[in-house]
């Protein structure tokens, strides 16, 4: 698990390549960064959805395709990827590393 300032300057070139995520309700969610036809990318959305069926986080689902080429080639072997505002998870994981990326956070 990644944390630190790291993530946010992460996060930062994320906005910049994907403009979207650049709202203030964008801010604070979980980012779940993937791509469509990655089968690890689906059953980590529904680790998610389980997860959030039990804690009140919020996450987006952020596709690599939409990257520079640069930023999209850093996550193609890691993806499915959590990045919260402040600590990142690669896969694979657990809800239980779901549930201390929560109490961390």
């Amino acid at each position: 698990m990644h944390n630190g300032n790291n993530i946010k300057a992460l996060r930062a070139r994320i906005i910049e390549a994907s403009p979207n995520l650049c709202s203030a309700e964008s801010s604070d969610k979980w980012w779940l960064l993937g791509t469509s036809g990655c089968h690890l990318c689906e059953i980590a959305e529904q680790l998610m959805v389980r997860f959030q069926s039990v804690q009140p986080i919020t996450y987006e689902n952020v596709d690599i395709a939409d990257f520079n080429e640069d930023l999209m080639m850093e996550f193609a072997t890691t993806i499915p990827v959590i990045l919260t505002p402040s600590k990142r998870l690669d896969y694979p994981f657990s809800v239980m590393d779901l549930q201390q990326l929560l109490a961390h956070n």
